[in-house]
């Protein structure tokens, strides 16, 4: 009898221990997702920063001033230009 009680209170001290164990990887599986959906978030809202970055540089007028000041390009005279039309 006592060998058997022995047995059992290993048993449920052991599990005990199991307890313990599963709940501390828990805790730190979940504060791992909360550090890592922080850090998603952070990442959309730079995203979002980078796309509207991106339309602000990727204007029509601001590239065509950048062509004429940086790279001297203007408009053809209208002698320059030659206007091809395709075959029907």
């Amino acid at each position: 009898m006592i060998r058997a009680d022995a047995v059992l209170v290993a048993l449920v001290v052991a599990s005990a221990l199991g307890v313990v164990a599963a709940q501390h990887q828990a805790r730190k599986l979940h504060t791992q997702y909360e550090r890592e959906q922080a850090r998603a978030q952070a990442l959309a809202v730079e995203w979002g920063q980078l796309q509207l970055e991106q339309s602000t540089w990727a204007t029509h007028g601001r590239i065509e001033r950048m062509a004429r000041e940086r790279l001297g390009m203007r408009h053809p005279a209208p002698g320059q230009m030659l206007v091809v039309e395709p075959k029907s």
